[in-house]
């Protein structure tokens, strides 16, 4: 797959005729999926190559100074995750305040047609852009008339009676519901960060964590609670086993939420470090306990259930 990171103030760079899809696809989850291989397959049916173009930010934070984000994916994992499809190509947009000014139709002739040169888009079921996203589908396909472009309308996907969406997909993480949140993704979500200094309680526990600071990344936390979860650290392609807790010690008293991972097994200082955190199942909700020895029991009980869980999944894989 070839990557372009493009302005769109560039002049044209020569690209052939291609079939194209665009939006910022926040999570790459299966509706998104869904929606580049019928790009793929359109693509292929012409002898043509297929692009997904997609923002190199959230338009909100160019628009609105105080936005925050809570992405799903970073840009590198949403690029990771395109791949897999089989795209042929991905244009990184480059958006800013010039770009959001543009009409439909201007970014339409100015980009989709004189710079990326597509013959042919498949827009997805609910996308709008353009300035104020003010105009829809039929203005798209009468635009694409006038500039040589076909404009077709992709279907909504469902999946197990869901339709998928980020907004969907959002919804039950927040609620602690990765399980549901994964079947629409079509893969487990991922938090990427750093491991930085924490409280060191765990340690006094028995449970050393790694204190995971994922604030560059703007990725959404899921629900507060503990989790069965797998961990990549630093280059490593190996996943290892792992229980996450997600919250503020509260019997410790109310502090700032933090997100603290036990590796199972797992004894190197990795303070510094990248680290991919991929949830599996979330264990039960935060919880105050009266007294230390208690919280120590349940979290006895926590690892156990843990490692329950991955037996389970290892035996039916």
């Amino acid at each position: 797959m070839k990557i372009i990171y493009l302005n769109h103030q560039q002049p044209a760079e020569g690209f052939s005729s291609c079939v194209a899809t665009l939006g910022f696809f926040d999570g790459v989850h299966r509706g998104h999926q869904f929606l580049m291989h019928h790009v793929i397959e359109e693509a292929q049916s012409l002898g043509l190559p297929s692009m997904v173009i997609t923002l190199d930010c959230h338009p909100r934070q160019v628009l609105h100074s105080d936005y925050q984000p809570e992405l799903l994916t970073t840009l590198d994992a949403k690029l990771q995750l395109i791949e897999k499809t089989g795209v042929d190509i991905v244009v990184v947009l480059h958006f800013d305040e010039t770009l959001a000014r543009l009409s439909a139709r201007e970014f339409m002739a100015g980009v989709l047609k004189d710079q990326l040169n597509v013959s042919k888009l498949v827009i997805g079921y609910d996308n709008r852009f353009g300035h104020n996203r003010a105009e829809g589908f039929d203005d798209y396909v009468r635009y694409g008339q006038e500039l040589g472009i076909q404009v077709i309308q992709s279907h909504p996907y469902e999946y197990k009676g869901i339709q998928v969406s980020s907004s969907v997909v959002r919804a039950f993480l927040k609620e602690g519901e990765v399980d549901l949140a994964n079947s629409c993704l079509g893969y487990a979500y991922t938090l990427t960060g750093k491991v930085v200094d924490g409280f060191k309680q765990g340690r006094e526990l028995g449970y050393p964590t790694a204190n995971l600071d994922t604030e560059d990344s703007g990725q959404l936390i899921p629900a507060c609670g503990v989790y069965a979860t797998q961990v990549k650290v630093g280059e490593s392609d190996k996943w290892l086993p792992a229980m996450t807790d997600i919250g503020t010690r509260p019997t410790f008293g109310d502090f700032q939420r933090t997100i603290e991972t036990y590796i199972f097994n797992f004894h190197s200082d990795i303070y510094g470090c990248p680290l991919a955190l991929s949830f599996v199942h979330r264990i039960r909700a935060e919880k105050k306990f009266d007294n230390v020895t208690l919280l120590v029991e349940q979290l006895k009980e926590d690892e156990r259930m843990v490692e329950e869980l991955f037996r389970k999944n290892h035996a039916n894989e």
